[in-house]
């Protein structure tokens, strides 16, 4: 081969490996824009005013692909599956109750992304932050939205397994005192103070009485539901094998995370509801593993979120154990209904 025929074979071959690599790049970029733009056959979104007022609404963090993307969203509580009003604030885990909201927010840095709890007022402006020491997982704001918690994982990443730590934080949204663990209250178990350094809180909900609340303490290997007392700061175990619990409107009964035997250690659970004066449990319809803080919808219904094509989907099943489950909306979790 003469040396002018390698010259032109080289530059051939240079031709060609710079098409494929600019049409590597074009797919990726195409791909990318599909990704950003709202998917065909998911709903409909339209940028709007977002309020925690106005009785009648669902808020929650919106999970369709598009320009929405994790922004807080409404629509009525009676159309769930509606056309969604976006707003512009992004969050991770949201509740919202009495016109004060929690918003988990990731914060990108250039490093490495940190977190933090934002306490929002009724049109979504800050009003306090607070940093959170690891992923979130957990949001709620007490019935008269004094109180706001978060639960985040410090260590490990799954409820599912052993090997994980949390860390369960309340702040009173009046007077900015935060309680950055409740490792920090005394622990009554079996009528005893109880210390362990495995103690690990997660998933608060408050009563109505902005003084108790409930919430999940893991030690021993055992998960116990107990009972808070943010006054005398205490906690007191009440029944075994609760997690995430969520506290009914009438505040009888806790929905709960139950692990049960011969499920799979990757999704151990099924949906209960816990009558609190009876300690009576009642298995709920939904046969499917529910990894959620469930919320209830009113006395009766519960709704929660299970794995989706966005990444998750809203469910409702009766509190009483009949009928059967429903999706209410696709791309959706972390709803808050405001009465």
């Amino acid at each position: 081969m003469t040396a002018r025929n390698r010259v032109l074979l080289l530059v051939a071959a240079v031709v060609v490996l710079a098409a494929v690599a600019t049409a590597s790049v074009l797919h990726a970029s195409a791909r990318a824009d599909r990704r950003n733009k709202a998917q065909p056959g998911g709903p409909r979104i339209t940028a709007g005013t977002v309020a925690l007022t106005g009785g009648g609404r669902m808020v929650f963090r919106n999970m369709a692909w598009g320009p929405h993307r994790d922004e807080l969203t409404t629509v009525p509580a009676t159309d769930p599956a509606g056309e969604r009003t976006a707003s512009k604030v992004k969050c991770l885990r949201f509740h919202a109750a009495s016109g004060t909201g929690v918003c988990l927010q990731a914060v990108h840095g250039a490093v490495q992304d940190t977190y933090r709890a934002v306490i929002l007022d009724a049109h979504l402006k800050e009003r306090a932050h607070y940093d959170v020491p690891g992923i979130p997982s957990r949001a709620r704001v007490s019935p008269s939205g004094r109180f706001a918690a978060w639960t985040a994982f410090v260590g490990g990443d799954s409820y599912a397994g052993t090997n994980f730590s949390t860390r369960a934080a309340i702040v009173d949204t009046r007077t900015g005192r935060l309680t950055p663990s409740l490792e920090a209250y005394r622990i009554v178990k079996d009528g005893r103070t109880y210390r362990a350094a495995d103690a690990n809180f997660w998933g608060v909900t408050f009563a109505a009485d902005d003084r108790t609340f409930y919430a999940t303490l893991a030690t021993g290997g055992s998960t116990y539901l107990v009972r808070g007392d943010l006054r005398a700061r205490t906690v007191t175990t009440l029944h075994t094998n609760v997690e995430c619990p969520s506290l009914s409107p009438d505040g009888t009964r806790v929905a709960f995370k139950k692990r049960v035997k011969g499920l799979s250690k990757d999704a151990p659970w099924r949906l209960y509801v816990l009558d609190l004066r009876t300690l009576r449990e009642t298995p709920s319809a939904e046969s499917r593993s529910v990894d959620d803080q469930a919320v209830w919808r009113d006395d009766h219904t519960l709704v929660y979120a299970l794995p989706g094509d966005y990444g998750a989907d809203l469910y409702e099943v009766a509190a009483d154990g009949t009928g059967a489950a429903r999706r209410i909306s696709t791309a959706a979790v972390s709803p808050a209904f405001l009465p």
